[in-house]
């Protein structure tokens, strides 16, 4: 687009014209002439993520990129492969053979797998090992799968060479591009997380022999993304380690070309829809570089597999889960995932806390995807959020911002240098404590966990005390972004065991309901995060104070709820009558600047962007004192 000449001039000026009215209304919000802002409307209403990387209010052609080429051409922005199905899309990958706590039945998983495909998956995901299904057991557990048609991929850690040599034997011998199955074997990535795995060597030893119908070698995402790691992190880090790869190869004895198809890549899929977008379509873009700084472009598709992150999620109100899971599976599907896995939405909660068949859980979590490819049609355009200049200048920040990260691992000696150094798990840590701080805050809104929270939930058993999830993958570097209001819900849980109630706070409104009434919602939705319950005795005076306090049993805790006005006129008189009556915590729901009474002050203050967790924890040891 030229950036002179008639268009341009309009765009500039329609431009101005939107910059002009939301400065109007960003004033007006604020009580503040336009000359009094202290930004421009695009800085003020811009969101900066995890990353830092900074999401403008609007996108227009003046944010337009060049075009990033044809799906199936370097730099594959727009997609790994030239000729993909529209009509099949993805792969709806399911995953079958996680422990259960009882031996494998080998005769009962393949009824199972054959169930799915006949109901709409198109590939499988296979664990393999310990407590799983064991290699020698894969014959019987692919019994009558068409492998011709089906890809298989494997997740069988320390049993990974023997679970490919089984699955070898079994498999065609040739595999177009959409049938290529996965050894899964992934020990560069594994060896932050954990996890069992095989080593390098036998890894590599595997890929060298391996047959074009197979990738032997996984790069795994979801390892860092499972420790916390950012979108640029995760990128960042399965290209420094799929460089890492490639040189083992290499040096194994495989041209480039060879090497490069011996690869496969693993991201996690989240609830960051446009996030998610970006993310599939970057990594293509950057392994696309990789392959033409090697000499080898035409050969540098990154074939993907997309998996709805368990770190989003949660124990508590699991139903929440299948929201976080479609919009997770969307912005993979729209983002080019060559094959999706979508957990179940329970698979957070240890088995004995479920409450589902397990059947139904698989069910949902297969028409998940099976909705958006056959009834919502996202797949029938390869790349349908090509050319949106949101998307597009998405794709290029975290390709850009990896890239520079990557160069940084790179110059430490590479992945395995920089990993026994403890630099990767430093940066990965202060991203998690980023992120928790975020949550603390509830400036990251949890549906279910740290915004309404459905306190009336069944208590989870005591295995739901402990993080869980029945994944090898998860285990044991698992980072769920819930667990620290979890945690506050599992006291709640021990409380309500040991006393028949759970701990309880007071509420004291002043005024009418509509001077009080935003103020009492927020502290019940705030404390209910915390599994405190709160009792609402409607509008209050000093007088009334006592009484409503004797009501509802003593509690330890209450809470001023007012109007700002209010707290002038009649604040200090309850919180006399609040003290008097026994309360020995009396908090307010406002910002300290609320209180003006200079003959005492409340114990603390409720109000946005406070640290629930430690408030709320704190809250619980006093009430728990006075038990």
């Amino acid at each position: 687009m030229p950036d002179t000449g008639p268009d341009f001039q309009d765009l500039e000026a329609n431009y101005e014209q939107w910059s002009a009215a939301a400065a109007q209304v960003l004033a007006k919000s604020k009580r503040v002439d336009v000359a009094d802002l202290r930004d421009t409307p695009e800085v003020l209403l811009s969101t900066i993520t995890p990353d830092e990387l900074v999401i403008k209010p609007l996108y227009t052609r003046r944010d337009e990129l060049d075009e990033p080429g044809l799906p199936g051409t370097y730099p594959f922005v727009r997609g790994s492969d030239p000729a993909r199905d529209v009509n099949m899309g993805w792969r709806v990958t399911e995953r079958f053979g996680d422990p259960t706590g009882e031996p494998q039945d080998p005769a009962a998983l393949n009824a199972a797998i054959l169930d799915a495909l006949n109901n709409g998956a198109s590939g499988l995901w296979l664990a393999v090992g310990p407590d799983a299904i064991a290699p020698e057991q894969l014959t019987q557990v692919l019994d009558g799968v068409l492998l011709d048609l089906v890809p298989v991929t494997l997740d069988a850690g320390a049993d990974g060479v023997a679970a490919a040599d089984a699955v070898t034997a079994l498999l065609p011998d040739t595999a177009s591009v959409g049938t290529v199955s996965s050894f899964g074997l992934s020990p560069l990535t594994a060896a932050y997380s954990g996890r069992r795995t095989v080593d390098l060597d036998a890894a590599v030893k595997v890929a060298v022999t391996a047959g074009t119908g197979v990738r032997a070698i996984r790069v795994d995402g979801t390892d860092f993304a499972l420790g916390g790691a950012t979108d640029v992190q995760e990128l960042a880090l399965v290209t420094a380690a799929g460089v890492d790869y490639l040189r083992a190869l290499t040096e194994a004895g495989l041209d480039v070309d060879k090497a490069l198809a011996q690869l496969t890549f693993a991201l996690s899929a989240t609830d960051d829809q446009f996030g998610t977008m970006a993310k599939f379509r970057a990594i293509r873009r950057l392994w696309g570089r990789v392959a033409d700084v090697t000499g080898a472009p035409d050969a540098g598709a990154a074939v993907t597999h997309g998996i709805t992150a368990l770190g989003m999620m949660s124990q508590r109100d699991p139903w929440v889960n299948m929201l976080r899971v479609t919009t997770a599976t969307f912005g993979a599907g729209v983002g080019g995932a060559d094959q999706i896995t979508v957990l179940p939405f329970d698979a957070a909660l240890a088995p004995s806390d479920r409450t589902t068949n397990p059947s139904f859980s698989r069910r949902m979590a297969r028409n998940t995807q099976l909705l958006l490819l056959e009834e919502s049609n996202v797949a029938k355009v390869i790349d349908p959020a090509g050319g949106a200049w949101f998307v597009e200048s998405l794709t290029d920040d975290l390709a850009v911002s990896a890239w520079a990260l990557f160069q940084e691992i790179e110059a430490k000696g590479g992945y395995r240098q920089a990993l026994a150094d403890g630099w990767i798990g430093e940066q990965i840590a202060t991203a998690l404590a980023a992120r928790d701080k975020a949550v603390a805050h509830r400036a990251t809104a949890l549906t279910g966990i740290n915004e309404f929270p459905n306190l009336a939930e069944k208590p989870l058993g005591t295995e739901g005390s402990a993080d869980f999830a029945d994944l090898p993958s998860a285990a044991p570097n698992l980072a769920r972004i819930a667990r620290p209001f979890e945690r506050l819900r599992d006291r709640s849980d021990a409380y309500l065991a040991a006393h028949g109630r759970r701990p309880l706070a007071i509420l004291l409104p002043l005024g009418s309901v509509a001077e009080h009434n935003g103020r009492t919602t927020f502290v019940a939705n705030l404390l209910a995060a915390g599994g405190i319950e709160t009792v609402n005795p409607g509008p209050l005076d000093g007088e009334s104070v006592p009484a409503a306090v004797d009501a509802a049993g003593g509690p330890a805790v209450a809470v001023l709820c007012a109007a700002n006005p209010r707290y002038e006129t009649d604040g200090g008189a309850a919180l006399a009558a609040a003290r008097a009556a026994g309360v020995g915590t009396v908090l307010l729901a406002g910002p300290p600047k609320a209180w003006t009474d200079s003959a005492d002050t409340p114990d603390g203050f409720l109000q946005i962007g406070i640290d629930a967790i430690s408030t709320l924890t704190e809250l619980l040891d006093t009430i728990e004192a006075k038990s």
